[in-house]
């Protein structure tokens, strides 16, 4: 924890994670040392901790942990997410950021208008306390940190309810006063209109004195204080007005009562903030939807019995039975029972996911058919779900960079009004005509009320929040508003090949035969002889005989010949399965096959003969083939004017053909792992924007290099930490998707500024009485008379009536972000996407939504399931005899 050394000096004590030796702890403090600002840095190897003395003023606590970071090594922070009330502008925003940012041991502190949220990170240690007594002394509300959203939800519903409370009462009283003031005098009523103004003043409105007094105390304003001055000139002249009336008379002034415009402003502005709350709730819908799936109660299997108990209790190891219809509790793998799980929640895909012994399963996602058990592997905060909520709150709680020109704006803004607004009082009551008081004063309150900093505050951050809980939605997770505002200018985008662009795993792609042999007898004998080999080659093709249902024969005298392939005898014959080195070395008879391996080579693909005594029967080719959708993406990307270039450490042979099969423009081969980083540089240097698109396991020097690092994987193997967008599904159309978003978003941010700068700049000298210049003595058209009067003024009420509607327009303008609908790979490809129907069950099955494939006689058919595809391979002629006919 931080503290205090001398006047400008502070000392803070860092925990640092991935030291094994002193090496380490003099790397460390070297690299600290040479930090400009750092005075003195001391690292312990034993205790694990870096004493550090600096300047505040030179260096802060988040350029130390980048150094760490850069260095190597970890350091020990936490991350929270605190609700925060009594906010109303990008000033409130900004004070309360710099009230956290004051605090010993906090490295960063984020804070969002639209959700009312602060996301702050901290050193270990940190008193949450501190944090709560410094946004206090600012003049807010620090709610207690949540584990999930449902916690804050409620403290946003009771906001919610305070806010139409506080109104309908503001509201009811105002139209009573206004009511009044229309109606015949009579006496006593001047103290009844006082009356009733008075509780609308200081209970319905006391907010905005709370805010302006927490300004003041920080030698600032925002927009409580716009409104607390400018409503109080109304309240206290009428209060003058009723008890020293004779004053006025003295003056040649005739007493005006103005409770009526006090109370009225006062409940249109609640109104304003009541809508804007309810609308502000809809941005962050998706994250409650995210919250929401997860299950309350969890069905495990302890000591031989079934008993339910809350989620919260499961633990990592406990047996968990899912039936159907209900959702998985927690992450886990499947150790008993056959189903299909729909994942949509999660990966965005709509196609419900097979689900044997060993596959894995994602806490939330809906079981759709069959029972199963699962061992649990990931609970509590760990789990997918649980990653995906905090990252979403964290990319929501974040900044873009366009924010920083409204954030500059935002803090001259307020001061920048009220002088506007003593000016415009000075130029009416000294040069206006009479009664120049009366217009002095209803111009002041005008330019105070109408002016809008919410809308400045509002634009980005709303339009970030729906942005990023979409793309949750849809299994694109952005890390970071700044992420998603970078990810528009991408040109380039760079694709690692293995686990990328191809599935990551060989497959048998072609089997040719010689002599008398069938590819079924050829598939059969190579599978007989690898299933006792370890090779991943190996491995593809017992897996190939397997998905064929072939029967394997026992095979004995297994021998591997390294680099070259292997030997067994099967049925008393001598059987041998390798490269072409291999059979020239035992002579075997190549039935002219050499031509075929040829023309298989040239496609990048991996041949492996297969002998049988003294001839070569047939061939395997094995290849990492495309995933599905993959020149679809790619074509996409080309539409949008991206260059899309390969990554790969194979050799250029190989690259080529998958290139082309692609439809990629430019390759970079045989690329070592440690040297991807370098290749995105060179990229950089020729003025790229480059995308990394890699699988986040061994790209994550490359993704960090890039501008955006998308990392791209399926289920609870997602590395979520490693990129700036993770693509959970796999699926490559999210690349585009999220470069979709990006643009979208981005449209919407600068839709929101151009507007609330638009309302503030045109409105604004309305409200000052400009137009009296055009209307002052012709009179106004009856059409614009209930808005401007009979000069030419506008009615402040109207003012405070315009701002709560410049605040809505925004947020409901970034609400529009929620139509945003992801394309599916098929739909991006020019065919378009096609109607088949699936074979075994008859049904109609989009291709894009396909969840298998199967090709019999030269044609390809579409299934629904992999259990109708499994159905079918084992007798197409079944299926197809009703085709036949």
């Amino acid at each position: 924890m931080a503290q205090k050394s001398g006047r400008k000096k502070e000392k803070v004590r860092i925990h640092i994670g991935g030291m094994t030796c002193t090496t380490c702890a003099a790397t460390i403090e070297k690299g600290l040392t040479k930090t400009p600002g750092v005075e003195e840095a001391r690292v312990s190897f034993a205790s694990e901790q870096a004493s550090i003395e600096y300047d505040p003023e030179r260096v802060n606590l988040s350029t130390l942990k980048e150094t760490i970071s850069r260095i190597g090594y970890g350091t020990a922070t936490r991350k929270s997410v605190f609700p925060v009330h009594g906010m109303t502008c990008a000033s409130c925003v900004a004070r309360v950021e710099q009230a956290l940012a004051s605090v010993s041991g906090v490295v960063s502190a984020n804070v969002n208008l639209a959700s009312e949220k602060a996301t702050v990170e901290y050193l270990e240690g940190t008193p949450v306390s501190d944090l709560k007594k410094a946004v206090a002394e600012a003049g807010y509300e620090f709610g207690e940190e949540a584990e999930t959203l449902d916690g804050i939800a409620m403290s946003s519903r009771r906001e919610t309810k305070s806010l139409r409370n506080r109104f309908l009462f503001a509201a009811v009283i105002g139209l009573l006063i206004l009511g009044l003031g229309f109606g015949p005098h009579f006496t006593g009523k001047p103290y009844l209109l006082w009356a009733l103004a008075t509780p609308v003043q200081f209970w319905a409105g006391w907010r905005f004195y709370r805010g302006m007094w927490g300004a003041l105390r920080h030698r600032t304003a925002d927009m409580n204080t716009l409104i607390a001055v400018g409503t109080s000139a109304a309240y206290v002249y009428s209060v003058l007005a009723v008890t020293f009336p004779a004053f006025f008379a003295s003056g040649g002034l005739e007493p005006q009562l103005y409770f009526d415009t006090s109370a009225m402003i006062i409940g249109l502005i609640l109104l304003g903030r009541f809508l804007e709350a309810r609308a502000k709730g809809q941005t962050s819908e998706a994250i409650k939807k995210l919250v929401g799936m997860q299950p309350r109660t969890a069905l495990v299997i302890r000591n031989g019995e079934e008993k339910e108990i809350p989620v919260e209790e499961v633990a990592v190891g406990d047996l968990v039975m899912v039936r159907p219809g209900e959702r998985v509790p927690v992450d886990g793998i499947v150790r008993q029972g056959y189903s299909s799980v729909d994942e949509s929640m999660i990966t965005g895909e709509s196609i419900p996911v097979e689900k044997k012994e060993g596959d894995e399963v994602i806490g939330a996602t809906i079981n759709k058919t069959g029972s199963f058990q699962f061992e649990a592997t990931k609970v509590g905060k760990d789990t997918t779900l649980a990653q995906i909520i905090r990252l979403v709150e964290e990319a929501q709680g974040s900044k873009a960079p366009i924010q920083r020109l409204a954030d500059i704006i935002a803090s001259y803004f307020v001061p920048a009004v009220i002088g506007i607004a003593l000016v415009t009082f000075a130029i009416w009551y000294f040069a206006g005509p009479a009664p120049a008081f009366t217009f002095a004063l209803l111009n002041f309150i005008a330019v105070l009320i109408i002016a809008c900093p919410c809308a400045l505050g509002l634009a980005t951050p709303t339009a970030i929040m729906v942005g990023t809980g979409k793309g949750a939605e849809n299994g694109i997770l952005i890390r970071s508003a700044e992420a998603l505002e970078r990810a528009h200018r991408i040109n380039t985008a760079l694709l690692d090949k293995t686990g990328t662009l191809t599935q990551g795993k060989p497959l048998v792609t072609d089997i040719i035969t010689a002599l008398a042999y069938s590819e079924k007898d050829v598939l059969r004998l190579a599978a007989s002889v690898e299933r006792h080999s370890e090779h991943p080659l190996a491995e593809a093709v017992v897996q190939a005989a397997s998905d064929k249902k072939l029967k394997l024969q026992s095979a004995t005298g297994f021998k591997a010949i390294p680099g070259k392939g292997v030997e067994a005898s099967v049925d008393g014959k001598k059987v041998i399965l390798g490269n072409l080195a291999l059979m020239e070395h035992k002579k075997l008879a190549l039935n002219r096959l050499e031509k075929e391996a040829s023309r298989l080579w040239e496609q990048g693909k991996t041949v492996m003969f297969l002998g049988i005594g003294r001839e070569v029967i047939g061939i395997l080719a094995l290849a990492d083939t495309l995933k599905a959708g993959a020149r679809e993406a790619v074509e996409a990307l080309h539409r949008m004017g991206i260059e899309v270039a390969m990554l790969t450490g194979d050799n250029s042979r190989t690259a080529q053909a998958i290139a082309g099969e692609a439809g990629i423009d430019r390759i970079i081969a045989e690329v070592l792992p440690e040297h991807k980083a370098q290749e995105v540089k060179k990229l950089q240097s020729e003025g790229r924007v480059v995308a990394m698109v890699g699988d986040g396991i061994n790209d994550a020097p490359a993704l960090a290099q890039a501008d955006i690092g998308i990392a791209i994987g399926t289920g609870t193997d997602v590395a979520i930490e490693t990129g700036d967008i993770t693509l959970i599904s796999g699926d490559l159309s999210g690349i585009v998707n999220a470069i979709h978003l990006s643009k979208r978003t981005l449209r919407t941010i600068k839709q929101n500024l151009f507007w609330a700068f638009a309302y503030n700049t045109a409105l604004i000298p309305v409200a000052a009485g400009v137009l009296f210049i055009a209307f002052g003595r012709t009179g106004v058209p009856s059409g614009l008379h209930f808005i401007l009067g009979d000069y030419g003024f506008l009615n402040p009420i109207l003012a405070a009536a315009a701002m709560a509607t410049s605040s809505l327009t925004v947020v409901f303008n970034s609400l529009r972000l929620r139509r945003f609908k992801p394309a599916r790979l098929t739909e991006m490809s020019k065919g378009g996407d096609q109607t088949a129907i699936d074979p075994v069950c008859k049904m109609e099955v989009k291709e894009s939504e396909a969840a298998a494939t199967s090709e019999y006689k030269e044609k390809k058919y579409y299934f629904c399931s992999i259990s109708c595809q499994k159905a079918f391979d084992q007798n197409p002629e079944k299926y197809l005899a009703g085709e036949n006919k």
